[in-house]
């Protein structure tokens, strides 16, 4: 039923999982039971998602030899937040997150963001202006500690999210252990082609996630595109009796993107995974493709002097200010 990206480490990595951003506490669990009940084997985590602890409770449950499903058949992804780009932060940050999930090692380790944070217990820091503190390590010094969770066995392959491509070739230069897989936002009107091409050339599967442009936003433009009314969209789900989501998703199983829609609602949760049982023809695919507007829903604004500005811009290590 699920297909399969390979890493450079030789291991699978399930082409649709399940997202866990923004699903709130007291959802998220029900989620993870019903997703690995309906054949996920891929869940995406983070720190800073405030959630792992109910979805190590959820993974306790569903896990294990007599219970149906073994740790080794699902892959759990989990991200190092900014804050913790010391190298001294490193592995207390994992092992932190290995105590909420409940496991003794992750799939997937990645650094989430490029761009640091001042260290400290609290994820935004804020001077009293309520303006972000940030820090200016270098996230190469960050890798070589989480290259050192992989020679411990504490995580069993490591990665990047939301770096753009100059920053992938320079943790590449300094590299012993390569980047596996780079997590970025991604879906027809922002389709990372030239970033994709630029992966695959060094060996790096792509995620994507917002795949369906992130359509729980807080922050939404009134005047934005929807994604999932786009005519060319609703077409094809018509033509192949699917849903705008589904051909979405499609689309980018079919391309190699490892795809994380994330959702607390049962009937969703279960149509995301059902993406695998017809093909989009290849002009459908290049159609697909070129409704890029590189439009990002996916960047933290602020308003500055009445206008809404990218709020970490003006960090060295951010990483949009350059094409890919």
């Amino acid at each position: 039923m699920v297909d399969y990206a390979v890493l450079n480490t030789g291991r699978k990595m399930p082409l649709i999982g399940l997202g866990t951003w923004k699903s709130e506490s007291g959802k998220v669990k029900e989620a993870v039971q019903y997703a690995l009940e309906a054949g996920y084997r891929h869940i995406d985590c983070a720190a800073v998602y405030g959630n792992e602890a109910e979805i190590g409770e959820a993974l306790q449950e569903k896990l294990g030899p007599d219970k149906g499903v073994k740790r080794e058949e699902v892959f759990v992804t989990s991200k190092l937040w900014n804050t913790l780009h010391h190298p001294e932060d490193v592995e207390p940050a994992l092992l932190k997150t290995l105590g909420a999930l409940k496991l003794d090692y992750l799939d997937l380790y990645l650094i989430h963001w490029p761009h640091a944070f001042q260290r400290g217990d609290t994820f935004f820091p804020k001077s009293e202006d309520g303006t972000l503190l940030y820090d200016h390590i270098d996230y190469k010094e960050t890798w070589r500690a989480m290259e050192k969770l992989v020679e411990k066995g504490l995580v069993r392959a490591i990665g990047l999210s939301n770096f753009n491509s100059r920053q992938i070739d320079d943790v590449i230069t300094i590299a012993t252990i390569k980047p596996a897989v780079l997590q970025v936002e991604c879906h027809p009107y922002l389709a990372q082609t030239e970033l994709l091409a630029h992966c695959r050339a060094r060996g790096l599967v792509m995620t994507a996630y917002s795949p369906l442009g992130s359509p729980d936003r807080a922050w939404k433009h009134p005047d934005e595109p929807v994604l999932l009314e786009e005519p060319f969209v609703k077409k094809l789900a018509e033509k192949y009796g699917k849903s705008p989501a589904q051909v979405i998703l499609r689309w980018q199983v079919q391309r190699g993107v490892v795809t994380i829609p994330k959702s607390v609602t049962e009937s969703r949760i279960l149509q995301n995974i059902q993406v695998f049982d017809f093909t989009l023809a290849d002009e459908e695919m290049q159609a697909m493709g070129s409704m890029n507007k590189n439009w990002r829903y996916i960047v933290p604004m602020i308003t500055v002097d009445g206008k809404s500005v990218p709020r970490d811009a003006g960090h060295p290590h951010y990483p949009f200010n350059e094409p890919y």
